[in-house]
């Protein structure tokens, strides 16, 4: 049997997992989760220049090679920061050497978990790796055992269920639009012959499926009213799985959301699915906007912003079109890279401070000035000013919308104006207000906050043509 780079995508973190299940220290397993990390992104980034041909379960195309590719850097760079937090975790007794074999483990199943997703050709076997990656989120973000990180488990599991089981349900619904035209088997799931065949699906049944697919998969992305699952997670588990939470995992099933939508957008006697991600984008980007200023606790503030920052790339992918499609596109990178390299400053914070209570962690940019004022560059690249990267993303989404649906453009530039009075009124305090808490250092890792903030700033003034290039071909496949 031979293995190319599309199974060795899989294969190493898979077999990281079983090697890290056993290994002995936390300096090893560590280590060693870095090295599988940075593995499997180079093998993924090869996928650019040799592309194995898809069969029956896997796929690799223009539209999934930019996901994978975002998805295994980022994973690579949360499991450098990884090392420095969960080291000074251990030291201070939150986490025990059982607690942390578990915890690199599941990291390795997780990234199994969502590149199987990415690179599933079945939309069943695409259906069952998002629930792996859900169950395996679920475990981590229990981990401290503590009563609210068991409560904030419980809820997104079961939340969580809710909506795998409602995409489950959409999922059965396309096939069964897909079987009278393809016949009964595996076929009538393969991707790549569903698109074939699409035009002549069972339009009804298509609408239904889409409907159900947008709850269940728009749960995962976190899409007000069905975001309930998120902030809780975010606050209680481990601060390096809310980095991988907003910056990966949702992409995962804004992906599988994505996929659907292309299929429907084949089929001329369907709904058109933009109204529907217009509208739960917007409505979300709107809620997590206000909520932004009810927040006491900092990792439930970011959490708020990933809800609206998703329903800002779910409200570009509803409106379509190659300029927007590529603004959702930019956003989405964007929103990765800031968001992960925001939780990365708040995790350090919160230990050095030993809270994550907003009260209480005054004058940052006094007394711990490089986690201080990286917070700052954070905020200022989330909130969208220029000249970092979410700036030009979000002009592009607000400006191709203006061209074609003003009052909409408005109320999406409105929720951006509120967001960003709610963190910067957060920030003033947190950065700049009066000292407090303790000043004592702790070891960390700058190295990756710093070097997602880099690749934004640069984003903002200059994107390399072939990127370009990149997102405009996959911006005319999504329609």
């Amino acid at each position: 049997m031979t293995f190319d780079a599309l199974d060795a995508v899989l294969l190493i973190p898979l077999a990281s997992a079983a090697i890290l299940a056993v290994l002995p220290g936390y300096r090893l397993t560590a280590n060693f989760n870095v090295v599988a990390a940075l593995l499997t992104f180079l093998t993924s980034v090869s996928l650019f220049w040799v592309a194995p041909p898809s069969g029956t379960y896997l796929l690799v195309d223009d539209l999934n090679k930019v996901f994978i590719v975002l998805t295994t850097f980022v994973a690579f760079t949360t499991s450098v920061f990884s090392a420095s937090y969960i080291g000074h975790e251990i030291e201070i007794g939150r986490l025990t050497p059982v607690s942390v074999r578990f915890y690199h483990a599941m990291y390795q199943v997780l990234m199994f978990a969502m590149n199987l997703a990415l690179i599933a050709n079945n939309i069943g076997l695409m259906w069952v790796a998002i629930e792996v990656a859900t169950l395996t989120t679920v475990l981590m973000v229990g981990i401290y055992r503590t009563h609210e990180a068991l409560e904030a488990a419980w809820k997104y599991f079961i939340l969580g269920s809710v909506g795998i089981a409602l995409a489950l349900f959409g999922t059965i619904l396309v096939y069964m639009a897909a079987r009278p035209v393809i016949g009964e088997g595996v076929e009538s799931m393969v991707w790549t012959v569903l698109v074939t065949k699409a035009a002549k699906f069972d339009a009804p049944l298509l609408n239904v499926a889409f409907v159900f697919l947008l709850l269940g998969y728009g749960t995962k992305v976190g899409l007000a009213p069905l975001h309930a699952w998120l902030p809780d997670a975010h606050a209680e588990g481990p601060t390096p799985i809310s980095a991988v939470l907003s910056g990966l995992l949702l992409n995962v099933a804004l992906y599988a959301l994505l996929r659907f939508k292309m299929l429907l957008a084949l089929n001329p006697a369907s709904i058109a699915p933009g109204p529907l991600m217009v509208t739960m984008g917007l409505v979300s980007c709107l809620f997590a906007a206000f909520m932004l200023y009810r927040r006491r606790d900092i990792k439930r503030m970011f959490a708020y912003s990933s809800i609206e920052h998703m329903g800002i790339i779910v409200f570009a992918f509803g409106m379509g079109g190659p300029l927007a499609n590529f603004a959702g596109l930019l956003h989405m990178t964007m929103h990765s890279l800031t968001k992960s390299a925001i939780f990365f400053a708040v995790g350090h914070i919160a230990q050095v401070k030993g809270t994550q209570k907003i009260a209480d962690l005054g004058g940052l940019t006094v007394t711990h000035p490089v986690l201080g004022w990286g917070l700052v560059l954070g905020v200022v690249a989330i909130a969208g000013l220029p000249p970092l990267g979410i700036f030009m993303s979000e002009f592009l989404v607000v400006s191709s919308t203006f061209a074609r649906e003003p009052w909409l453009a408005t109320l999406l530039a409105l929720a951006i104006l509120i967001a960003l009075g709610g963190l910067f009124l957060r920030l003033g305090s947190i950065a700049f207000g009066e000292a407090r808490g303790s000043t004592e250092s702790v070891h960390a890792s700058y190295v990756p906050m710093f070097a997602h903030f880099a690749i934004v700033f640069v984003a903002g003034i200059y994107i390399p043509p072939a990127l370009v290039s990149g997102f405009e071909n996959v911006a005319r496949l999504l329609g």
